[in-house]
């Protein structure tokens, strides 16, 4: 069975990008951002390269 990372012998067909994956986790990326640096967002250390986070609905902290 063959790894996911593993490239066709030939090339992509017209339109369609070459696919990538993180170097550290082995997923394949489709941000274009992350594609770029080829690290996902989880795994990417620098921060400041904003990736689409949404922030989640919590309740107050009771005393803060």
């Amino acid at each position: 069975m063959a790894h996911p990372e593993q490239e066709a012998l030939t090339a992509p067909p017209p339109g369609l990008p070459a696919r990538v994956w993180c170097r550290k986790c082995k997923r394949e990326l489709t941000d274009p951002d992350s594609r770029r640096r080829r690290l996902g967002p989880e795994c990417d250390p620098d921060t400041r390269i904003p990736h689409h986070r949404h922030p989640a609905d919590q309740d107050p902290i009771p005393g803060l």
